[in-house]
């Protein structure tokens, strides 16, 4: 019964979350689509016709320049990468997510309804960054790691921390002009971003792990003092944390 009732709310709750998110895309867009057929399809979790028919928008020239018909595909693609029932299926679920959440920032690019989904980016990111790190070390899968932290700057060119990842593993990948176009990349999101305290803490979490990625790459090279000075910039966030302190000192 405990569990019923938690998955009511937490019905409640998203049904909720995403009626907000409705009512300010119809504040902003009065004379558009609002796509409420998808809402009501998402919100009931039957992803797999939210996604069709989102598919559908995408195609149609009537809609095919609306933004958010993208941003369900994306979303409906996330929700199933999820789900075990859906791996036969769907099994670039996840991949897709980054693909249609790319297309749809392309068509978002004022962000016009980009902020009404903030908890839908960090669960994007923390699932992209994630799987990034996880092949970043493994040369097998650097084109992969290179694949999400790329569509991370495509869909949140603001998130400066996948940008320093992307430099990351463009130099692995023997990139370096490439990578030193991220890395300058990474230095106008920065910053644009002020206080790192402000980010959303999935942000906060990349640009940590990124800076000390950094720094170790550079050390490598024999570049100790660009790696202080790169590493500098988490000092006064991230210093009570064991890996940024003790990559820190080692300097």
């Amino acid at each position: 019964m405990q569990v019923a009732n938690e998955v009511t709310t937490t019905m409640k709750m998203k049904s909720l979350l995403f009626s907000a998110g409705l009512l300010a895309t119809v504040a902003t867009q009065a004379q558009k689509h609002v796509y409420e057929d998808l809402l009501v399809l998402y919100v009931d979790e039957k992803y797999e016709k939210c996604m069709e028919k989102a598919l559908t928008y995408t195609e149609n020239d009537a809609t095919k320049k609306d933004a958010l018909p993208f941003l369900y595909v994306s979303m409906c693609n996330y929700e199933m990468s999820k789900q075990e029932k859906y791996a036969v299926d769907y099994p670039k679920a996840g991949r897709d997510a980054l693909k249609w959440a790319e297309k749809y920032r392309k068509k978002d690019k004022e962000k016009e309804f980009f902020n009404n989904y903030e908890d839908y980016w960090t669960s994007l990111n923390t699932m992209a960054a994630e799987t990034g790190e996880n092949l970043i070390d493994d040369p097998k899968g650097l084109s992969k790691a290179k694949a999400n932290f790329d569509a991370m700057t495509s869909y949140y060119p603001e998130n400066p921390g996948a940008w320093l990842m992307l430099a990351i593993v463009q130099y692995k990948s023997n990139l370096t002009k490439e990578g030193d176009l991220s890395v300058a990349a990474y230095d106008k999101a920065i910053a644009a971003a002020g206080d790192i305290k402000s980010l959303p803490k999935d942000q906060q979490k990349l640009l940590k792990n990124a800076l000390i990625r950094y720094a170790d790459l550079q050390v490598s090279k024999g570049n100790r003092d660009r790696a202080r000075k790169y590493a500098e910039v988490g000092k006064d966030v991230f210093m009570e944390e064991p890996d940024f302190k003790g990559m820190w000192e080692s300097l």
